[in-house]
């Protein structure tokens, strides 16, 4: 039991089952940096306040570089009954540095150094999806010169409702993406208090400073209640619903786009470098990548559901159901990394057909709601002139022909009050030039928000 850091009071050694049940360091060896980042501003710590010496500090944070070192070369060897990489590192440490090792843990339990470790890396992870999130913004960004002249249909109960420019899709992206970067940076202002110095559940009766490792670290103030913090994970759910929202995001765009690659819609052309093929229909090309960025919301979602169900029937302070916390905090950023890795390069890549689009965007009426408006300027009713434009569509139905294809005399018939100009807003094009106002799918609004969203990534 001499290599337990727990052992002292134990009399027979651990089951090796029991060893093999409980060990973490198979997946919380990814913590091995923000480890040694927290373990050196601990010990800094300890030497501020005198309770070892500057030497010691220097040998803890000179042998804590070394042991990472050896660790990211992949030369650590793990062994279960050491449990976890917070075990690994500090058994390391007493190796190379005996007693002096055998201090670093002064003043801390492993419970507000794993929650030290945890809010580490998930800040780093925060960072780093943000990043991933902004270059997607960008890559939507990107193609609004290109594509400004496009208008697409837009779609409400997947059914053609009101034309829009192109680009009023790409902005639409752009805006989800920057909901999500502003929940992840909410998320990292909440979670940036420290835990470290809250020891197992009580605090300590040693003259730590916890506002010194607090700013060495980075945090805005040390958390203020020990118990608290031993049982804290609020930050894990929180930072996984974010993802959740980010995957939910990306699934929707994923979906819309497998939608228009199809030839149904035609509308898009995936690269061949984001597709795939089949192993018995030669023509096919396939958007599996796509469809794997849409399965793999699913995995997202459930770790966020999974931290709820470990936290919702804990009592105060730490229990070992807290070391599930990460595997599932892992595998959400692990999946949306993946996916915002590939989806900027499918983004630029991909290739609107606009022949395509062009043939059919004036199928499904999507000038009516401009009709309607038009006769609401003509002191029409809305009500009365959304009756009138649905009697004029069903008119359209039975002759197989569009809106602007009636006589000025057959739409008369059903509203007075239209004039020769009513041709000015007839027709996909005609109608999205009328759409004005702001945030609207109009070549001007969009116009406006696309220079916005252009100087944002200047």
């Amino acid at each position: 039991m001499a290599e337990k850091a727990w052992g002292g009071r134990f009399s027979e050694p651990t089951n090796e089952q029991v060893e093999l049940f409980t060990e973490s360091v198979s997946f919380d060896a990814r913590l091995a940096a923000v480890d040694v980042q927290g373990s050196q501003a601990h010990a800094k710590m300890l030497a501020h306040v005198g309770l070892i010496s500057s030497d010691e500090r220097d040998n803890i944070c000179s042998a804590l570089d070394e042991i990472l070192e050896t660790i990211q070369q992949g030369k650590m060897e793990y062994r279960p009954s050491l449990e976890d990489i917070h075990m690994h590192i500090e058994s390391a440490l007493i190796e190379k540095l005996g007693d002096t090792g055998r201090k670093l843990h002064t003043g801390r339990s492993r419970n507000d150094q794993v929650s030290t470790d945890i809010k580490l890396y998930i800040r780093n992870a925060i960072d780093e999806v943000d990043a991933l999130l902004e270059e997607l913004q960008r890559a939507f960004v990107s193609r609004g010169d290109q594509d400004l002249d496009i208008i697409l249909p837009g779609y409400t109960h997947l059914q053609r409702a009101q034309p829009v420019n192109a680009v009023h899709y790409w902005l639409a992206y752009a805006e989800k993406f920057q909901r999500d970067r502003d929940r992840l940076a909410d998320c990292r202002a909440r979670l940036n208090q420290s835990p470290l110095g809250a020891a197992a559940l009580a605090g300590t009766t040693l003259p730590i400073d916890r506002d010194f490792t607090s700013k060495e670290l980075g945090f805005t103030a040390p958390a203020a209640n020990s118990l608290d913090i031993s049982s804290d994970r609020d930050y894990l759910a929180e930072f996984t619903s974010a993802l959740s929202l980010i995957a939910v995001h990306l699934s929707g765009w994923a979906e819309e786009w497998i939608l228009w690659c199809t030839t149904e819609f035609g509308f898009l052309t995936l690269s061949d470098a984001y597709t795939t093929g089949s192993s018995i229909m030669p023509q096919k090309k396939n958007p599996d990548v796509l469809e794997l960025i849409r399965g793999k919301s699913a995995r997202v979602i459930a770790s966020a559901q999974q931290l709820f169900v470990l936290m919702k029937g804990l009592p105060m302070a730490y229990n070992r159901d807290l070391q599930e916390d990460k595997l599932a905090a892992f595998t959400a950023f692990d999946v949306v990394k993946s996916c915002l890795g590939l989806a900027p390069s499918i983004v630029i890549n991909a290739t609107l057909n606009r022949d395509r689009i062009n043939s059919r965007i004036e199928e499904g009426f999507l000038d009516a709601t401009a009709l309607m408006e038009y006769l609401i300027r003509k002191q029409v009713p809305m009500r009365t002139g959304h009756g009138i434009v649905g009697n004029l569509v069903a008119l359209c139905e039975s002759k197989k022909c569009r809106l602007q294809d009636l006589t000025v005399e057959e739409l008369q018939q059903a509203a007075p009050q239209i004039e020769e100009d009513v041709y000015e807003i007839l027709g996909a094009s005609n109608a999205v030039a009328a759409l004005t106002s702001f945030g609207s799918g109009g070549h001007e609004p969009v116009k406006h928000q696309l220079k916005l969203w252009q100087d944002r990534f200047a």
